[in-house]
């Protein structure tokens, strides 16, 4: 199964875990199903039209999913799948 790596402050809605592991699929039905597992994380990853936030960047085995298919890059057995928030500040 896919492992997909949760962000920091992200754990909060996942009970503290890192990592969760997900069936394999396109991007699209894996977060979906971390939706249903953890529904805070919905508003965390999408805006207002449903659309992956623009500061949420998302690697599938070290791939940002804009240079594969987006949220519709498949997502095999082995892969591991990074969620990772843009920080600002200075």
């Amino acid at each position: 199964m896919p492992t997909v790596f949760i962000p920091t402050p992200m754990r909060k809605s996942t009970g503290n875990q890192s990592s969760v592991q997900e069936s394999p699929g396109r991007l699209a039905d894996i977060f979906g199903a971390l939706e249903k597992r953890f529904p805070d994380l919905s508003s965390q990853f999408y805006d207002s039209e449903r659309k992956l936030k623009t500061y949420i960047n998302v690697f599938v085995n070290g791939d940002d999913i804009r240079t594969l298919e987006g949220m519709n890059t498949p997502v095999g057995d082995r892969d591991e799948v990074h969620i990772i928030p843009a920080m600002a500040g200075g």
